[in-house]
């Protein structure tokens, strides 16, 4: 589980991360990365999910959205302290084994970090 200071809570975050933020997809998986002056940011890197009905019914979505919570978590010491990411699931997440996400959110957060570098 997050942390509560690492949860995206309001509606404006979600879209300034979405908006205004850098997008990479994979194959079951986007991930948009805002960095920079966000509204209601602090305490480190906050998270969101989107897991749309097209991943499958509640229970194959609720899998998905506790996979993505529990791999992100591992993965938030990697991320900029005023960073916003939001992880969309795509249809294909709904079947996809743990490695796979994985693999794809790792290749995500790898490319938003190299272009945050530019």
């Amino acid at each position: 589980m997050l942390d509560r200071g690492h949860r995206l809570t309001t509606a404006r975050q979600f879209d300034a991360a979405v908006r205004q933020g850098r997008r990479v997809g994979t194959s079951s998986l986007v991930v948009h990365l805002f960095h920079g002056e966000s509204p209601d940011l602090s305490g480190g890197p906050r998270v969101g999910f989107v897991v749309g009905r097209s991943v499958g019914i509640a229970a194959r979505r609720n899998l998905v959205k506790r996979r993505l919570r529990h791999l992100v978590r591992d993965r938030l010491a990697g991320l900029p302290a005023d960073a916003l990411l939001v992880v969309r699931a795509l249809p294909s997440a709904g079947t996809a084994s743990w490695e796979t996400l994985a693999a794809d959110l790792d290749r995500a957060v790898t490319r938003l970090s190299g272009m945050l570098a530019e």
